[in-house]
């Protein structure tokens, strides 16, 4: 586990941080493939994911801050400043589900700012978030966060006790979560990908997204360590977190786009994408 790859002075590169970096970088280039073949030009995908990118965080951040208060209340500057109170550079800090719904809001506004409409965009950007939450994922593994619960499985692993796992759990086996969601995102990314080399209805390929995000998150949940202030409802057997239910309402959101039958887009459809083009150009 590789929490920091290295430190020049008070600057550290977080390994979280460097497979944020890869999974931006390499999401924006897919998409700009497919905003290219779908007629709407490169451009309007590069100019999307620079707003994504700050919004996602912006949003990823705030989600952070809100439900882990108790941890600002001495030091409330360190929620939004580069410089931490210790001296450190960086925001450390982040709920991926916060990023999604904030990226989703900005494809949204900005779509109906370029006049194409909001499924379009997230047909054309969805695998590329499949892929970078598979690539975030290990970000949060070597960093030794988002981990699981104990258990005895084979696959079990052990985190160094200077891991905030570790810390939690000392010289315990856990789930490793963070691994699960990659894995299924990883397949998530490759399934889109397979289903969207036919023509599909607008808005298939973000249903399809959402439907297995939201469930696979939803399960990877129930086997992920939580602090009590992301725990809605905490039963004998029955624990409910406020990512279950943002994972439970994005994958009811796919089902109603999977049973709408939405249609191909059409030849007037097509010029206006052309139109656009044009005018991003």
């Amino acid at each position: 586990m590789h929490p920091i790859l290295f430190e020049i002075g008070p600057f550290a590169l977080h390994s979280y941080g460097l497979a944020m970096a890869v999974a931006f970088g390499l999401g924006i280039w897919i998409a700009m493939q497919r905003s290219g073949a779908r007629g709407l030009g490169d451009k309007y995908a590069m100019d999307l994911s620079v707003m994504i990118l700050i919004f996602s965080l912006l949003g990823a951040r705030i989600s952070y801050v809100f439900t882990h208060l108790e941890e600002f209340r001495q030091y409330p500057l360190d929620a939004i400043s580069p410089i931490q109170h210790n001296g450190k550079i960086g925001i450390a800090g982040l709920v991926l589900l916060g990023g999604v719904v904030a990226g989703f809001a900005t494809a949204y506004v900005f779509g109906r700012r370029r006049q194409v409409p909001f499924l379009v965009t997230t047909d054309i950007f969805v695998p590329s978030l499949a892929l970078g939450i598979a690539i975030g994922r290990i970000g949060c593994f070597f960093n030794g966060c988002c981990f699981g619960l104990p258990t005895e499985l084979p696959w079990c692993m052990h985190f160094p006790a200077e891991s905030i796992a570790g810390g939690v759990f000392p010289e315990t086996c856990l789930h490793p979560t963070q691994l699960y969601e990659c894995l299924w995102m990883l397949l998530t990314f490759g399934f889109l990908l397979g289903i969207d080399r036919r023509p599909r209805g607008i808005g298939r390929v973000t249903g399809w997204f959402l439907l297995l995000n939201g469930t696979g998150r939803f399960y990877v949940e129930s086997l992920r360590w939580y602090e009590q202030s992301m725990i809605v409802f905490q039963g004998a057997s029955l624990r409910i977190t406020i990512s279950q239910l943002v994972s439970l309402g994005l994958a009811l959101t796919g089902l109603v786009l999977l049973f709408r039958r939405l249609p191909l887009p059409r030849p007037s459809e097509q010029r206006a994408a052309e139109h656009a083009k044009v005018r991003i150009s």
